[in-house]
């Protein structure tokens, strides 16, 4: 048995004891452990018990499934790979979860639709109810998906230092029935929901810098001393997928702080100053910026006019990109 083969072995012995002593986490709890009494897997299938995996289970084969990659290919020829290979399969949890919550949104549409054309009829109100539990059918799988993706995500941040980041309510009549209101209270319930997961909460502190940035430990720092004094905090970054912003998400990830991330939501050379002119009105009481471009110096000096404390990091003064070694996950213990 040659010594890759024996480290595998070896690595993975004791892996029913490790599982035996895991406990599943509240994000797979919710996601698994209480599914629907009744669901539709997919459209045109009837209603019926189908179980969901099991919430510890889960969580254990989404770490496995990215642990096992990098250990298979570690110190091997193909060991340059490990980490491009692991994105994608985090990345195929998040297209499917993309995937889900369009069909979740149509589905939205084609209830308001039937909503503002009521009717009494009980074949309409039979197609109403099977459409209402198809979209939360799929709102269950999306989030299941998605917490999936989450912790995917995570144990790809633990094996390979870099954070994961993908590629790109109305009046009731009294002619409704009870299963058109039940409709109602489901399209507000839903729509709140998603109000909530987009929401900034609490003190705002925005982070925002270049995206050719690789210097993390003095920003995790400052983003810690930050939080020792505002611990209900909520991060507001400015969407970009790598450099100084991944950073920041990474610690937000870590740290258990809810991210809020403001894209450019339009396009032209103007979209980047309005959203600057946005993440001012937001009022934050502190900002942690990196030097970057002109984009980057508007948002500094409305951020200064507004009288926000600002934490400056100019990029000449990173560390060299060889003496950064890998975060360390200091408050969340991964299962691998």
């Amino acid at each position: 048995m040659n010594e890759s083969r024996s480290r595998s072995v070896s690595r993975f012995a004791d892996l029913p004891a490790l599982i035996a002593e895991m406990t599943a986490t509240p994000e797979f709890k919710r996601a698994f452990g209480d599914p629907m009494p009744l669901s539709i897997i997919e459209a045109g299938d009837p209603p019926g018990e189908h179980d969901m995996p099991e919430p510890l289970a889960a969580q254990a084969d989404c770490a496995g499934i990215v642990a096992t990659l990098f250990d298979l290919l570690s110190d091997t020829r193909l060991d340059a790979l490990a980490a491009e290979i692991a994105w994608g399969v985090v990345n195929s949890f998040h297209f499917v979860a993309t995937k889900l919550e369009r069909q979740e949104d149509r589905l939205v549409d084609e209830i308001r639709d039937m909503m503002r054309r009521a009717e009494p009829a009980e074949i309409f109100n039979n197609e109403l109810e099977e459409k209402q539990l198809l979209c939360q059918s799929i709102t269950e799988q999306r989030e299941a998906v998605e917490c999936m993706r989450d912790y995917a995500a995570e144990m790809f941040h633990a094996q390979s230092g870099r954070p994961w980041s993908p590629s790109r309510g109305s009046r009731v009549s009294t002619a409704l029935t009870a299963t058109q209101v039940s409709i109602l209270d489901f399209l507000r319930a839903r729509e709140l929901t998603e109000r909530e997961r987009y929401r900034p909460r609490g003190p705002i502190v925005v982070a925002s810098g270049h995206a050719e940035w690789h210097d993390w430990p003095p920003i995790w720092d400052r983003l810690d001393a930050i939080l020792a004094r505002i611990p209900h905090l909520t991060l507001v970054t400015t969407a970009q997928r790598k450099g100084f912003d991944a950073i920041v998400a990474s610690w937000a990830g870590d740290r258990g702080v809810q991210l809020v991330t403001y894209s450019l939501g339009g396009s032209g050379r103007g979209a980047p100053f309005a959203r600057n002119r946005k993440l001012a009105e937001l009022k934050p009481v502190e900002a942690v910026l990196g030097e970057g471009s002109g984009i980057q110096a508007n948002l500094y000096q409305l951020l200064r006019k507004e009288g926000v404390p600002i934490h400056a990091f100019r990029k000449a003064d990173q560390a060299p990109v060889e003496t950064i070694g890998r975060p360390e996950r200091s408050r969340r213990r991964l299962a691998a």
